[in-house]
């Protein structure tokens, strides 16, 4: 367009006419004010696991070798655990106390979980740890 005004908007060519977007299809909004807290909790009333980990990139895991572990289910043994540890750790650290009373619920339903008992066994003895004050534990 003369002048410096910008170009009039064109029609999109027939056969890909936009569609119109689904509300509230994004999975976060941009604009998303609420705290880590508010989000952890949200996601333990809805019956999901916050996991914090990080194990299987500080173990190596990654690539074929990740890959071997799903293969086999074997990354049960080390996914579960390993999200329960960290959540248990960021309940202990930052939670507020309803997050708190929440996530020990989510905790104690999903030990169940673990398929492996030995496993099992190893992370409520962690758990009783991460309360006491140590860190830092992984499958």
């Amino acid at each position: 367009a003369a002048g410096g005004e910008p170009p009039a908007p064109v029609d999109p060519p027939s056969g890909e006419e936009e569609e119109p977007e689904e509300e509230n299809s994004a999975q976060f909004d941009l604009n998303d004010t609420r705290t880590l807290d508010q989000i952890v909790n949200w996601l333990l009333d809805g019956g999901f696991i916050p996991s914090f980990c990080t194990a299987c990139y500080r173990e190596g895991r990654t690539g074929d070798r990740f890959m071997q572990l799903v293969k086999s289910g074997q990354i049960a043994n080390c996914c579960q655990p390993n999200a329960l540890m960290t959540l248990k750790e960021y309940l202990m650290d930052y939670a507020a106390e309803d997050t708190k009373i929440a996530g020990e619920k989510v905790i104690a339903k999903e030990l169940e979980h673990i398929p492996n008992e030995k496993v099992r066994g190893i992370v409520i003895e962690r758990l009783k740890e991460i309360a006491d004050g140590q860190r830092d534990f992984r499958f």
